[in-house]
C-alpha cells in the first residue's frame, strides 16, 4: 500500500517482483480516522481478493507521506490533516487481530529506496541515494545496506540543507534547498520574482512546476533563471550527500523528474565542481525506473523483508 497526499495505491507484489490486482483510491480530502479507515476497508478487500484468487499473502508493506516513529508506531503525514502523531499501526493491528499477518510501515522516501536498489535503477547496490524531488524535498539513504534512520527516523531531510550563506526568513517553513528546488519551491521563488516585477510578460503567475517547466522552454526570463538555480542547488546537495555517504549511485524521481530528467548530466557537471574528488568519480547520476511505482515497490520490499 502506497499512501500519497492525494491518493491510496494498493497492489499484490509477487516475491519476483511483478504486480496484480493493482488499485487506487482517492483520498477526497479524508483525515484523521477517516483516512486510516480507508486504508483499513482497502486493505480488507485486497485480502479476501487474494483469499478468492488464491493468492497467499506473507505480509502487509505500508507506505506513508511523511515520518514512521518505529518506537511506538505512530506517523506524521503534513499533507493529511490530523496526522500528527496518528496510530496507524495500532489500528491497522486491532482491525487484523486474529489473522498471522504482520505489518510493516516506513516512510515514502525508504520506501523509494528500497524500490529502486530492488527492482530499479539502483537494482542490488547496498550504498545509495532516492533524491526524492516533487512537491518537496526528502532521500531515501541506504548505506551499507541498510536504511539510514537516524535517532529520530528523521533522517534523508534533505530539503532542510542550507545551501546559500544568507539565511531567508521563507526557509523557516520549509528549508533552504527545499524552497529554492522543490516543484512548489520553484513555483512560489517564481511568483515572488513576477509580484516584484509587476510589469512585462510575466503578469500571469504560475500554478505548478509544469508551467514553469513550459515557460523555460518558451526562454521566459524568469522560468529560465528559475530552473538554473535549481540545477545549481541540485548540483550542490548531490555533492553534499556523495561527501557524507560515498554512494554508488544517485536516482533522481519524483514529479519533477519528470520533466528535469533532461538535466541530470548538467547536475552532475555541478556536483563535480563540489564533491569529495575521489567519491564523485565513484557515483552514477541516474533517473528512477520506477517512476509512479517506486513507493508502491518498496512497500512490497517492506513486506517480503517480514
Amino acid at each position: 500500500m502506497d499512501l500519497g497526499g492525494t491518493k491510496l495505491s494498493t497492489a499484490i507484489i509477487h516475491h519476483d517482483g511483478t504486480i496484480s490486482e493493482k488499485k487506487s483510491t482517492p483520498l477526497e480530502g479524508r483525515k484523521g480516522k477517516e483516512a486510516g479507515f480507508l486504508i483499513i476497508t482497502t486493505l480488507r478487500k485486497m485480502l479476501s481478493a487474494s483469499v478468492q484468487k488464491n493468492i497467499p499473502i506473507s505480509g502487509i508493506g505500508i507506505c506513508i507521506p511523511g515520518i514512521y516513529y518505529s518506537a511506538t508506531g505512530h506517523v506524521w503525514a503534513p499533507n493529511i490533516p490530523n496526522w500528527e502523531n496518528y496510530p496507524l499501526l495500532e489500528e491497522l493491528s486491532a482491525s487484523l487481530k486474529g489473522t498471522p499477518l504482520k505489518i510493516k510501515i516506513d516512510s515514502d522516501r525508504a520506501c523509494y529506496i528500497l524500490g529502486e536498489t530492488w527492482l530499479g535503477a539502483a537494482r542490488n547496490s547496498k550504498n545509495a541515494v532516492f533524491m526524492a524531488i516533487g512537491t518537496g524535498i526528502g532521500a531515501g539513504i541506504i548505506c551499507d545496506g541498510r536504511i539510514l534512520r537516524g535517532y529520530g527516523d528523521i533522517a534523508g531531510s534533505v530539503g532542510w540543507m542550507g545551501l546559500t550563506p544568507e539565511y531567508r526568513d521563507q526557509y523557516r517553513f520549509c528549508g533552504c534547498f527545499e524552497y529554492h528546488a522543490s516543484g512548489e519551491g520553484m513555483v512560489k521563488s517564481a511568483n515572488d520574482m513576477i509580484a516584484v516585477k509587476k510589469s512585462g510578460p510575466h503578469k500571469q503567475l504560475y500554478n505548478n512546476s509544469a508551467e514553469i517547466f513550459e515557460a523555460y522552454d518558451k526562454e521566459e526570463d524568469i522560468a529560465v533563471y528559475i530552473i538554473e538555480e535549481a540545477i545549481k542547488y541540485w548540483g550542490m546537495a548531490s555533492a553534499n550527500i556523495i561527501s557524507l555517504f560515498n554512494p554508488e549511485i544517485i536516482v533522481f524521481g519524483g514529479g519533477v523528474f519528470g520533466p528535469a530528467s533532461r538535466f541530470i548530466n548538467r547536475i552532475k557537471k555541478e556536483a563535480e565542481k563540489w564533491a569529495q574528488p575521489v567519491s564523485i568519480k565513484q557515483v552514477k547520476f541516474r533517473i528512477s525506473l520506477l517512476g509512479g511505482n517506486a513507493g508502491l515497490i518498496g512497500a512490497g520490499r517492506l513486506a517480503l523483508q517480514i
